[in-house]
């Protein structure tokens, strides 16, 4: 899968608040650029604690649960776009429709 943006993930870990995520968002994004989604469902059997919303949004649980990581996927063009990554309480003013 191609990801887009990574910038976006070391904008995140590079402040100070959050520099813990640095390892597991570069670990989930290694992972991801090696796989060939063609469904949620494969994403959700590959991280079974992700969540889906409608066909294209997945919610990742980063560090343990203590971030939230949304993304929309392009299955076809086997495209992932970063949207929003934060912590649970960002992630509860997020609203998914603007995403």
């Amino acid at each position: 899968m191609r990801i887009i943006s990574k910038k976006t993930l070391k904008d995140f870990y590079e402040q100070s608040h959050y520099k813990d995520s640095k390892s597991p968002l570069e670990a989930w994004h290694k992972e991801v650029l090696k796989l060939d989604w063609s469904n949620p469902n494969e994403v959700k059997a590959m991280y079974r604690s992700a969540s889906v919303i409608g066909n294209e949004k997945i919610v990742f649980n980063i560090a343990g649960n203590k971030y939230r990581l949304i993304v929309t996927i392009n299955y076809y063009a086997k495209i992932v776009f970063i949207k929003f990554i934060g912590t649970h309480k960002q992630y509860d003013e997020v609203n998914m429709e603007d995403l």
